[in-house]
């Protein structure tokens, strides 16, 4: 993993704050992704924490899915596997945390960026914060995320977003489809209406909101087995010589 890569954890009365950082656009590698995850379960240990704010370093992209770098050097189905892991592992663990996950979205997210916005149970970003599927342009397809991304648009509006690989859908479309829960014209904005909105939900009876997370996450406990099974078709198709030249040619751009 890149050296400045991160993810942090503050915890301030009944809320807690998961930053995530790589200099690669906020891409996550796989050991990024571990350690996302493990911070998502060290949560739920706590008795005082009932809310997670998740967000990214920097005003530029929110998240920018894969590590393109960690992508091109999966030599075997294995590791691919075991890669496209690392996302369903921080999908489940959201899913299975009884603690409500609030999204800071502040700009672009593309692929895995965008299965972390779906996994939030409320999302706040910005109008700069549009999202993209572009995992069929490198000859893969949004397998494990898929899921997540259903959940909250619905399946149609995620067939445009997967086919349309190449295209920007803005913030706008992502309200409109339910990704997205608020959205705002600045940084500033978003952060005092999400940040007022967080300790509001943070007072709430802790047993009535994991009960709600419940409630939720209705219909999904078969995830475990799913997003894996989703794993290992990434893992396979990452091989494909059309997806190792698609990669090289997005990173000579």
């Amino acid at each position: 993993m890149e050296q400045n890569a991160y993810i942090k954890t503050d915890i301030a009365d009944k809320i807690a704050t998961i930053t995530f950082y790589s200099a690669a656009s906020n891409s996550f590698p796989s050991l990024l992704l571990e350690e996302l995850t493990t911070a998502i379960d060290n949560l739920n240990t706590s008795t005082t924490v009932t809310t997670v704010i998740l967000q990214s370093e920097g005003t530029g992209a929110f998240c920018a899915g894969a590590s393109f770098d960690e992508l091109l050097s999966i030599q075997d189905t294995a590791t691919g596997k075991k890669f496209f892991s690392g996302f369903a592992h921080v999908i489940n663990a959201i899913r299975k945390s009884p603690k409500i996950f609030i999204g800071r979205i502040h700009g672009k997210t593309v692929g895995g960026g965008v299965g972390l916005a779906a996994s939030c149970d409320y999302c706040f970003a910005t109008d700069k914060a549009a999202i993209k599927l572009s995992e069929l342009a490198i000859g893969i397809g949004p397998f494990v995320i898929e899921p997540a991304v259903s959940r909250k648009i619905g399946k149609t509006a995620f067939t445009s977003l997967s086919l349309a690989a190449h295209e920007w859908k803005t913030a706008t479309w992502a309200q409109q489809h339910g990704l997205y829960d608020e959205v705002y014209d600045t940084i500033e904005r978003l952060d005092l209406e999400l940040h007022t909105f967080a300790t509001r939900v943070s007072t709430y009876n802790p047993e009535a909101l994991a009960e709600m997370k419940q409630i939720f996450w209705e219909g999904t406990a078969h995830w475990d087995t799913l997003l894996t099974e989703r794993a290992e078709i990434s893992g396979r198709l990452v091989l494909s010589d059309f997806t190792v030249q698609a990669l090289q040619a997005f990173k000579q751009k």
